[in-house]
């Protein structure tokens, strides 16, 4: 929101001088700026609140490339280290390329439907829903007017594989997930359009085809899934992660409930005609992630994304769940795989009361055995077992939640510039940016830091997908019409010299040369202080550089408004007059700018003004003004009308700004 020109006195000329109109709109303005004082304080204020907010503008012709057209229903594929993305659309699969150093480019590989007629028109394209590396080309799978079929592409050339049930859904709106481990390939998607409606998790490629009985799971909602290779081969798991409607009726329990599900990769079907063709390992646990402390709690299981051990142990490794609620807060929870493993491994079953059979339900067995008949059957009838899996560390809390509406995550495990690791986590929102989080370092037990929140997109819109690469340290994203490619230090985005460069607490950048530097292009060490105790106080200067002096003439009686940018969501912006404080806007406040409005200038209102922002014990002079009179017959006849106007303007604005506020 731009003021007034500030050499227009105030908001409009002398009072004497002002339309009749304008002079009865005195108490409205200042009704209408305290509402907007009003509803951004509101809107409260916490550190896992972004820091900062900007827009990513890229590198012109580099970071940003458009489909050409609308794309409702996308999938995108990305290999680390490459800098190729591919994105299925409707009857086409776009290539881009983001070389380094040059304009990145886009080509197209159309793969329309193979059926000539079909029911209903708008089913009737090829939406691709699958891309998937294979050998030395990429397999495309698509809805092809409801005919799930597959195509593999190398290069530019395109071999029409014929129709494969259970590689791509009927409809692009359907619910789906695809493993592949090697040679084998694990399905959620049903193979008939009108049988077998009741959601299954299938091997439909392998030794043994296999699937879920239909009593497991009830309307699951299916999220993510991954092969867990153990200590001994015949113990490697499957584990997929779902929501699905909650068996507790009762109106106050939650609708849904989340779940993780276990099956032995090695399981070989049943020796009953009952369980020769169901998974005779299924179990599933109950995922919590609630908060004890503030009774909040977060049953909606939205996105999950594993980050292996460094050093190899499976149990080690990292499962990011985010959640949300029905006010569609967010809450983020960190698991292990080892917890969960142990909990399948351990627990009795929901509603059994007998001795457990031997072997044990969900147990896998070595050298290819069938599971007895009576451990299927037990597990089948009670496949839940009593063990919740909790959230790691001593509070089994969330690691963080928010008011915002979290979709997707990734999380990218990087090394600062004095070798201490750090786990920063990547968010989309239901409003089209990334939240950019620092979670806590090894050597700290503080809380999440939201570093940064930005816009990918040159216009904005949802986030359909979004990949991680660690190699390139790149994201990759896309809405329905463009793909960005975005930088995961962004340092030119911190302003404030070295004080405003480190109190970014971000672990890509630092302070280097007078500029703050990404630390992955600098070849000699960089100034960071990740700390969340000051770290502006690792800057060679004490004190941050105060701001220049700006001087504006106005007239006495006039009205004037004062505005500072809030760069930083976490500090708190004061307007300060000779020693007392004018305004104050709270962290949180969602204005962009700390406005000081002067009604009715007077002897008392001239002199200086500094707006200072108190960050912790960080505190830096933003602006320096100084109002100085001026002959109020020359300012009316000079600046009366140019002021009239950009008067209506800012009034016109107003109540948009207020409305957004309210929403918001």
């Amino acid at each position: 929101m731009t003021p007034p020109p500030s050499r227009c006195t105030a908001l409009g000329a002398p009072r004497a001088r002002v339309s009749s109109s304008l002079a009865r709109s005195r108490f409205p303005l200042w009704l209408l700026l305290q509402l907007v004082w009003t509803a951004a304080a509101s809107q409260g204020h916490s550190k896992s609140g972004p820091r900062i907010s900007a827009v990513w503008k890229g590198h012109a012709g580099q970071d940003h490339v458009d489909f050409g057209s609308t794309e409702p229903h996308t999938v995108l594929f990305h290999e680390p280290g490459s800098s190729s993305v591919w994105v299925g659309g409707r009857n086409r699969v776009y290539v881009f390329d983001f070389s380094k150093g040059r304009n990145a480019s886009v080509r197209t590989v159309n793969i329309g439907s193979t059926k000539g007629s079909c029911r209903d028109k708008q089913d009737c394209g090829n939406y691709i829903t699958l891309l998937e590396k294979q050998n030395e080309g990429l397999l495309a799978c698509g809805t092809n007017a409801r005919h799930p079929s597959c195509w593999i592409l190398v290069n530019d050339s395109v071999e029409f594989l014929g129709e494969r049930k259970g590689y791509a859904p009927f409809s692009p709106d359907e619910n789906s997930l695809v493993l592949f481990d090697g040679d084998e390939v694990y399905s959620t998607i049903r193979k008939q359009e009108y049988n077998g409606k009741i959601p299954r998790f299938r091997r439909i490629k392998g030794e043994i085809e296999l699937y879920t009985s239909d009593t497991v799971m009830q309307n699951p909602q299916f999220i993510k899934a991954t092969i867990v290779h153990q200590d001994q081969a015949y113990d490697d798991k499957i584990y997929y992660f779902f929501r699905e409607d909650n068996p507790d009726k009762n109106p106050e329990a939650p609708l849904n409930v989340s779940r993780v599900a276990q099956l032995c990769r090695g399981d070989q079907g049943g020796e009953s005609s009952l369980s020769v063709s169901k998974w005779n390992t299924f179990l599933k646990a109950m995922l919590v992630c609630s908060d004890a402390t503030t009774n909040k709690n977060f049953n909606r299981l939205q996105d999950v994304f594993l980050l292996p051990d460094p050093n190899g142990q499976w149990k080690d490794t990292r499962v990011y769940g985010v959640f949300s609620n029905p006010w569609n807060y967010s809450a983020v929870c960190v698991y292990s795989l080892g917890d969960i493993d142990k909990v399948f491994c351990t627990s009795s079953l929901k509603g059994y009361h007998s001795s457990l059979p031997n072997p044990r339900p969900g147990k896998c067995l070595p050298d290819r055995q069938p599971i007895p008949t009576e451990t299927f059957q037990v597990a089948d009838s009670h496949p839940e077992v009593v063990q919740r899996v909790e959230p790691m560390g001593p509070l089994k809390a969330p690691l963080f939640h928010s008011k915002y509406h979290y979709q997707k995550v990734v999380v990218h495990r990087m090394h600062a510039s004095n070798g201490e690791t750090f786990h920063v986590l990547y968010l989309t929102t239901d409003k089209g940016t990334i939240h950019k989080v620092l979670e806590p370092g090894e050597r700290e037990h503080g809380l999440v830091f939201n570093i940064l929140e930005i816009q990918p997109f040159r216009r904005a819109a949802a986030i359909q997908a979004m990949s991680l690469d660690a190699d390139r340290r790149k994201l990759y994203v896309n809405s329905q019409w463009e793909v960005s490619q975005v930088p995961l230090d962004l340092c030119e985005l911190y302003t404030g010299g070295c004080h405003g460069c480190l109190m970014a607490r971000d672990p890509y950048c630092g302070w280097y040369q007078d500029r703050c530097v990404s630390i992955y292009s600098s070849q000699e060490p960089v100034l960071q202080s990740i700390s969340p105790v000051d770290p502006h106080k690792g800057c060679p200067n004490p004190k941050p550089e105060q701001a220049p002096l700006q001087k504006v003439s106005l007239a006495q009686n006039s009205r004037y408004y004062l505005s500072c940018p809030m760069e930083s969501r976490h500090a708190t912006y004061s307007w300060r007059h000779e020693n007392s404080v004018e305004q104050s806007c709270e962290p949180g406040h969602q204005s962009p700018n700390c406005i000081l409005f002067i009604e009715n200038l007077t002897d008392l209102h001239y002199g200086h003004y500094y707006c200072e922002a108190q960050e912790d014990s960080y505190l830096r002079e933003a602006q320096h003004w100084e109002l100085l009179r001026e002959d109020s017959a020359m300012t009316s006849q000079l600046l009366g009308h140019a002021c009239t106007l950009a008067t209506s303007l800012w009034l016109g604005v107003l109540p948009t700004l207020i409305l957004g506020l309210l929403v918001h």
